[in-house]
């Protein structure tokens, strides 16, 4: 093992090639996101399944470099959207996205791989309970957990989720969207890869795939670095929010 690990944006890893699938029962594939002809998610296609994101592991096999020892370049501005809140508010996504730090990730509720949304949401969880001890991120950090998975995660589902997160002071916002149409355009801006297998008939063929990516914004809602089960460690998180903190510092100061 080293004494850090080198730091770059993690790319998309995409699934298995279904192409031939793709030719032979009509697919298409619209923002990340498969979909039939007609371009109507089914309703009752909900997410089944995680692509293999490689061996879990429960400890860093690397050492983190510090915060502010390193730069994390703009990677590509976060899309805005029509979002509803676990309260059935209506609200722009930009809300949750700009103005504070924001750490975001995809899920669905009623994920049961423990690689995948669960593991999500510890880390979530743990990154929440450290920022809510630090005077210097408190009020400048938030979360988001945005669902896929519309036709189940509705506001009233989204809100029994949200209570497994007693409150702490840091904002942790749960969102859905109001129909899966709405959805694809977010997937498309974050480049957040899920899949539908159908049939020729647009029917749903086979579960509903993704890999797991979390997205870190800086405070004018670009996106910093994006992680998948590699480098989703608390630690990481953290010392990235802090580098993102240190470099707002050091840019009021210019401004002064």
């Amino acid at each position: 093992m080293g004494p850090s690990a080198p730091r770059h944006s993690a790319e998309p890893r995409l699934a298995l090639s279904l192409a031939a699938a793709v030719a032979a029962a009509g697919i298409v594939v619209l923002s990340g996101l498969a979909v039939p002809p007609g371009g109507v998610v089914p309703s009752g296609a909900a997410v089944q399944a995680h692509e293999p994101d490689g061996p879990g592991t429960a400890a860093m096999d690397f050492v983190p470099p510090a915060a502010g020892s390193y730069a994390l370049p703009p990677i590509m501005r976060a899309p805005d959207g029509p979002v509803v809140d676990a309260d059935g508010r209506r609200l722009r996504l930009s809300r949750f996205t700009a103005g504070k730090i924001t750490l975001l990730g995809f899920i669905y509720t009623s994920c049961a791989d423990a690689r995948g949304c669960p593991l999500a949401y510890q880390v979530f969880h743990t990154v929440r309970h450290r920022v809510s001890e630090d005077a210097e991120l408190h009020d400048r950090v938030r979360l988001v957990s945005l669902s896929f998975d519309p036709a189940r995660d509705t506001p009233a589902v989204m809100r029994h989720y949200a209570a497994g997160a007693p409150p702490s002071g840091v904002e942790w916002a749960f969102l859905t969207t109001a129909r899966p149409r709405a959805l694809v355009p977010l997937l498309d801006g974050f480049g957040q890869d899920v899949r539908i297998e159908v049939d020729a008939h647009g029917r749903p063929a086979g579960p509903l795939a993704h890999v797991l990516k979390v997205f870190l914004l800086d405070e004018q809602a670009v996106v910093r670095e994006i992680y998948t089960t590699a480098y989703l460690y608390p630690e990481v998180i953290m010392n990235d929010i802090k580098t993102l903190r240190l470099e707002a510092r050091r840019e009021r100061k210019v401004v002064r």
